[in-house]
């Protein structure tokens, strides 16, 4: 629940920057001279490439709570099996044999977006962020029934 809250507030701080930055290219562009036109319209791509982003990666959080919901429901969340050193921090070689089996899973039912849930979740303890990534917008892909891009 905290996680929500971090991302509504930092989400609503982005909105507000997005508004004043748009307000400034407005402001730049009224101004009439060549220059200022041009740096208007440069000023306002920036929030429209934010909020592109921030509207992006809102669904794809909300996808993946989502099947997280639901394969929770099924019982099929991954058990944390991962070996921690005294610090807390996740133990590399623990994480490698827990990826590998993941892994083994995706490939053998390349098709079911469970494994491949699990597999993102494997590549998220590996630090492997784009990987986890694309391996959960796979799950949501194939959960929504949508053609999976392969490569």
């Amino acid at each position: 629940m905290r996680a929500k809250i971090t991302y509504f507030v930092l989400a609503a701080v982005l909105v507000v920057y997005f508004v004043l930055v748009g307000d400034r290219g407005v402001l730049l562009i009224q101004q009439g001279t060549p220059v200022t036109v041009v740096f208007g319209i440069a000023v306002l791509v920036l929030p429209l490439i934010g909020v592109w982003f921030l509207w992006h990666t809102t669904q794809f959080a909300r996808k993946a709570g989502l099947l997280a919901r639901e394969l929770e429901a099924e019982g099929g969340l991954p058990v944390d099996e991962l070996k921690r050193t005294p610090s807390g921090r996740i133990d590399r070689d623990s994480a490698d044999e827990v990826f590998q089996r993941r892994r083994a899973e995706a490939e053998a039912t390349p098709e079911d977006w469970r494994a491949w849930f699990r597999l993102a979740v494997a590549y998220q303890d590996a630090r492997d962020t784009p990987r986890a990534r694309k391996a959960m917008q796979r799950a949501i892909a194939l959960h929504d029934g949508k053609p999976v891009r392969t490569g």
